[in-house]
């Protein structure tokens, strides 16, 4: 068997760019400091909505194959070289956003089973053997259908590993606290004549914003804020990053800062001291 390397890290997302704006300066401080780096990535985002108007004309297959080259670019910049889709590119399809006729495709990620799903994911963590697991929490961090089915299908993967022999030490889930989102948004405020963009966004508008006190883990990835906003960059059908500015919009056209440090809730496994953790491999030792 080839020796894998000694930390071992898997993030499982609903479409490319959720990643990125997410995990990127975890992934590219893991990955600079010689982890393996796993993403899964359960769509290909067929039906997001296009900001360019250069890009316009992509709808369907076409934008999720254009989405692909978009997340091999963005995993460029965060120097990841084990990247997947779930079941292979097309298994799944995107579901729209919730409440839309889109949820109702029978080849769409809502619809999936999840235990079905979860088979296929769970081949991947046997493979990789992480000793953490990222993903979202049971709302999809914002009530999107894909990342609620990311989320059910990555919790159920964690339990079929752990029945065939590969238990995952530290399973977390994003999140940002309530006291940054306020202090970016803060600065947003400050900062926006001088942006390319009109208006901001809300706490509302980001997934995963809880009370500080949820929070366990927090990844100092600041050093890694030029991979992580080139990255994004990289998803440009779905992203637009300020010129040199730590701050982004989606399609809606409303501002956002860009976070740096990340933030985590580990919802499986121990907390070697039960303080507010820096690294998200704490606790496992080599052997692991």
């Amino acid at each position: 068997m080839t020796e894998l390397p000694a930390r071992r890290l898997l993030l499982v997302h609903a479409h490319p760019d959720d990643e990125s704006i997410n995990n990127g300066a975890t992934m590219a401080r893991y990955a600079a400091e010689g982890a393996r780096v796993t993403l899964v990535t359960c769509t290909l985002g067929e039906r997001g909505e296009v900001i360019p108007p250069r890009l316009a004309h992509l709808t369907g297959a076409a934008l999720g194959a254009h989405r692909l080259g978009e997340l091999r670019a963005a995993m460029g910049e965060l120097g990841v070289e084990d990247f997947r889709l779930l079941g292979g590119a097309g298994r799944y399809g995107d579901s729209g956003m919730m409440g839309l006729a889109d949820n109702d495709d029978p080849g769409c990620f809502w619809q999936a089973d999840p235990d079905d799903a979860a088979r296929l994911l769970a081949e991947v963590i046997r493979e990789v053997r992480p000793q953490v697991l990222v993903t979202y929490d049971p709302d999809g961090g914002y009530g999107h259908p894909d990342h609620i089915q990311a989320h059910r299908v990555a919790m159920r993967a964690v339990e079929l590993a752990a029945a065939d022999g590969w238990e995952i030490p530290k399973v977390y889930w994003n999140r940002v606290p309530r006291s940054v989102a306020e202090e970016g948004f803060a600065r947003l405020l400050k900062d926006l004549p001088d942006l390319p963009f009109g208006r901001t966004a809300t706490l509302d508008d980001v997934p995963g914003v809880v009370d500080d006190e949820r929070i366990t883990t927090e990844i100092d990835g600041t050093a890694h804020t030029a991979a992580k906003t080139a990255a994004m960059g990289a998803h440009a059908t779905q992203i637009e990053v300020a010129p040199g500015r730590p701050y982004f919009v989606l399609s809606n056209e409303l501002a956002q800062p860009v976070l740096t440090t990340e933030y985590y809730e580990l919802v499986r496994g121990e907390r070697p001291d039960g303080a507010r953790e820096t690294d998200l491999f704490a606790g496992i030792g080599e052997a692991s």
